[in-house]
């Protein structure tokens, strides 16, 4: 799961060339969007995650038109500021609505004993969602013409316009699947962790890490780094 949250945060600063700092506050809010629909609603998992993803997706690409894209031409440090200020607003917001109360879905998936080990089924859920997950995203920017936009923005952000290509249609196409990375995290965390406002502090500095590590924008880098 920590290398499907470097890929979309690679993927996005490869293109962008901007880094979320509030990045996994994405993450929270899928969290919380997944306990209403589930417990509250009681919405089918499925579909439940479904939307959550589409959702997640739809708040990257927000974010992107309402923060990120009036400040491209302007400093890193400002570009890193503004991130940040949204990750307090976001803490802020979430505690003002939901309160502090740690909560979850009440799902309990069986263990798995294998020689004496013991290995949660919600763990290896995540796992082999999250390996597809990447794949489905490798064979999109392998495979497709839009994919191959994306690949080629990574490589010369100044050029490609001069292509034909229409970078701010890629620049939100990027931000939605990143956020849609986020919002796939989400839906397999809270499988395995309580939700609350800061839940993000437990992912976000090792992500970053990762990120670090493996190359901010290599997103093979950061698929072996993560592990």
């Amino acid at each position: 799961v920590l290398a499907l949250l470097a890929l979309g945060l690679n993927l996005i600063f490869g293109v962008i060339d901007v880094v979320w700092i509030c990045y996994v506050e994405l993450i929270m809010l899928g969290m919380y969007g997944m306990y209403f629909m589930y417990s509250v609603f009681h919405l089918p998992f499925v579909l439940a995650a479904v939307i959550c993803i589409a959702g997640v997706g739809g708040l990257g690409m927000l974010l992107h038109i309402l923060v990120i894209a009036p400040l491209l031409g302007a400093a890193p440090i400002n570009q890193l500021l503004a991130t940040g200020g949204v990750l307090f607003f976001l803490q802020s917001f979430a505690t003002v609505a939901f309160g502090i109360d740690f909560r979850n879905l009440g799902i309990r998936l069986p263990v798995l004993e294998v020689s004496g080990m013991y290995i949660s089924y919600a763990r290896l859920l995540a796992c082999g969602t999250a390996l597809a997950g990447m794949v489905v995203v490798y064979l999109f920017l392998a495979r497709t013409y839009t994919g191959a936009a994306i690949r080629a923005i990574a490589q010369d952000r100044q050029i490609m316009p001069l292509m034909g290509v229409d970078t701010r249609r890629i620049y939100l196409i990027t931000s939605f699947i990143g956020g849609a990375l986020a919002g796939l995290a989400a839906c397999l965390l809270v499988l395995q962790y309580d939700i609350h406002p800061f839940i993000g502090l437990t992912f976000g500095p090792i992500t970053f890490l990762i990120c670090v590590l493996g190359g901010l924008g290599n997103m093979i880098g950061g698929f072996i780094a993560a592990f």
